[in-house]
């Protein structure tokens, strides 16, 4: 029999903590709730590049970020996304209908230090700059000047006045269009778990609409496992389409073996400064939100290059600070924290940061 390995979590190998992750995932979605073949694509994604590890292993981040980068303990505790990267923003309607650019996902929200969000942002921006082979945007540099940009003048991304080259860039258009709606027909329904219906069903344009099918869906990369349900009704001449994904505790409350009373999803989500998405709605258990072409997370696929320009990382910057602001009544500790900072300590802990998750990735056993 294995002795077992009492390191600290952050001390033990990427392989042995992967797999103390994944049995405390199953434990969290209760027996047989977790999904094993997408646990599977988990680990192939891991293996593909150190962006790609990144966004699988948030998990991973939480528990050894501060060891790395010690200067961090002590910032001022934000209500914070943690699992923020390039692909973690998106595009939706707010209640009036307009479209909105921003961060769309919030499954690992925690109070921590504000800092923690612009780190991991600014490492898969220069992890994605490596993978590109281009670093010629100074990375840190730009998403602190929009972060300090949005400190100031907070305000949400309304893709209609000011902000028309996002529209440019992400609107859908015919051909992604027909994209999205070939995947919705192509996909054979099936009996969701009941909780799934009910929670997609509430969720509808209007109380009794029949779902007409449920398929089940492989999405994102570090929620896999976690099961995600997809749900199709007729209303009004089209299509509506629904998804409900699991939600656990954050990966940065598992770390700090913190037990909060209530998961913080929605709150962070509706904060004061975002013009939020009308169909999305968190709870404990389960988080649902409207599917259509233009509400949906815009990945690397769209194009590499878009995402790393300095305007578009300004924007994320910009974004974090919105965020950060909206919960609480945090703009003066962190103006006073960021005024304390030498100059180069945000490429300081990136470069920590990046260099550990290279040496991971590097660790990591490659599919074959």
């Amino acid at each position: 029999m294995a002795e077992p390995d009492n390191k600290p979590d952050y001390e033990k190998d990427i392989e042995k903590a992967n797999a103390a992750y994944e049995d405390w995932l199953r434990q969290q979605l209760l027996p047989g709730k977790a999904v094993e073949k997408d646990l599977v694509e988990k680990r192939n994604k891991m293996s593909k590049n150190a962006f790609s590890f990144l966004r699988a292993t948030y998990w991973r981040w939480a528990e050894t970020i501060l060891h790395k980068c010690p200067g961090l303990k002590g910032a001022p505790e934000v209500l914070a996304i943690g699992d923020i990267h390039l692909e973690n923003y998106g595009t939706w309607r707010d209640n009036d209908g307009r479209l909105i650019w921003g961060v769309n996902d919030f499954d690992e929200a925690a109070v921590m230090p504000y800092p923690l969000d612009l780190v991991r942002l600014a490492t898969s921006a220069r992890l994605a700059q490596r993978q590109a082979k281009d670093e010629s945007v100074d990375v840190c540099a730009t998403i602190l000047k929009g972060y300090d940009e949005g400190l100031q003048a907070p305000c949400a991304f309304v893709m209609d006045e000011k902000h028309k080259w996002l529209r440019k860039l992400f609107v859908a258009d015919e051909d992604r269009r027909k994209d999205f709606w070939d995947e919705v027909n192509k996909e054979q329904g099936s009996k969701p778990p009941d909780s799934y219906h009910l929670a997609i069903a509430a969720q509808m344009p209007e109380a009794g609409i029949v779902i007409k099918k449920c398929y089940p869906k492989q999405a994102g990369t570090g929620s896999l496992g976690r099961p995600r349900w997809v749900g199709v009704a007729d209303w009004h001449g089209g299509q509506v389409v629904r998804e409900a994904k699991a939600l656990v505790c954050s990966g940065w409350n598992r770390a700090k073996k913190k037990q909060p009373k209530h998961l913080q999803v929605q709150e962070i989500s509706q904060g004061r400064y975002r013009a939020p998405d009308l169909w999305y709605l968190a709870d404990d258990k389960l988080v649902v939100r409207r599917l259509s072409p233009n509400n949906r997370k815009i990945t690397v696929k769209d194009n590499f290059a878009d995402l790393l320009e300095e305007q578009m990382l300004k924007a994320m910057g910009h974004e974090l600070a919105n965020i950060h602001l909206g919960t609480g009544d945090n703009r003066g500790a962190i103006q006073a924290d960021l005024a304390k900072r030498k100059g180069t300590w945000l490429q300081d802990a990136v470069t920590a940061a990046t260099d550990f998750v290279e040496g991971e990735f590097k660790n990591w056993p490659k599919s074959k």
